[in-house]
C-alpha cells in the first residue's frame, strides 16, 4: 500500500482516537494483539494536537437485556465483556492515553460508529469539524463504521495508517487496501510523520 499525498490540514482538524481501551489490550475475549504497537504513533498524534483530540470509547451493556435487537444476539457471543461479567473498568482508556484527558475529550458510544453518539456529533459540531484524523482500532469495524459516516457527513478523513489495527490482520490490510481506497475522494491514507508534517503542532 502507498499512502496517497495529503491535503492540507486546517485549523478544523480533529483527532479522533478510536477505541484504546484496556478491554482490547489486556487479557479478554476482544483482546486485539497488535495494539501496542500502534502506541507511539497514536502518541504523537495526541501530543501534538492535545485539545484538538477526542477519544472515543466503546461501552458495553451492564445486562445482555440492555442491548436492543441483535445487539443482545452480539453480546449473546461475547458475554464475558458484559457489564455483569466484566470488572467496568477494562473499558477505561489505556495509559498513558488517559493521562491526556483533559484537554482532550472523552465520548462514549454503544455502537460501532462514532457518530452515533450524542456527546461526539456535538463535538464535531461544537468545533466546525472539516477534518477527521482516525486512529486506533479496530480498523475495519470501528473506524470503518466512523469512516463511513464521517463521509457521509461531507467530512474529509485521513486514516493514520501506522496507527491503526486490528484483532483482525486480514480484514485491517482488506479495510486499508481495497476499502477505503475507493473512496479516494474523500479518504486519505497516509503515515503519522505525514500527517504530523502536514498538520502544524499547537
Amino acid at each position: 500500500m502507498t499512502p496517497s499525498p495529503l491535503r492540507s490540514l486546517g485549523p478544523r482538524t480533529l483527532h479522533v482516537v478510536v477505541d484504546m481501551q484496556r478491554v482490547f489490550a489486556e487479557a479478554t475475549d476482544w483482546r486485539v494483539p497488535a495494539i501496542t504497537a500502534v502506541m507511539d504513533p497514536i502518541l504523537a498524534l495526541v501530543r501534538a494536537h492535545p485539545r484538538a483530540t477526542v477519544f472515543t470509547r466503546f461501552m458495553t451493556p451492564a445486562t445482555i437485556d440492555q442491548a436492543s435487537g441483535d445487539w443482545q444476539r452480539f453480546y449473546g457471543r461475547w458475554r464475558a465483556v458484559v457489564g455483569d461479567r466484566m470488572d467496568r473498568a477494562m473499558l477505561d482508556l489505556m495509559l498513558p492515553l488517559a493521562g491526556f484527558s483533559p484537554p482532550a475529550e472523552v465520548c462514549d458510544k454503544t455502537t460501532y460508529s462514532a457518530f452515533a453518539s450524542a456527546e461526539f456529533a456535538a463535538s464535531i459540531a461544537k468545533r466546525g469539524t472539516q477534518t477527521l484524523v482516525l486512529s486506533g482500532v479496530e480498523t475495519d469495524v470501528c473506524v470503518l463504521a466512523t469512516a463511513l459516516d464521517a463521509v457521509d457527513s461531507g467530512l474529509h478523513v485521513v486514516l493514520a495508517a501506522d496507527a491503526l489495527t486490528s484483532w483482525s490482520e486480514a480484514g485491517h490490510r482488506a479495510a486499508l487496501e481495497s476499502i477505503y481506497p475507493r473512496l479516494d475522494q474523500q479518504i486519505e491514507i497516509a503515515t503519522t510523520a505525514a500527517i504530523l508534517a502536514a498538520w502544524p503542532a499547537e
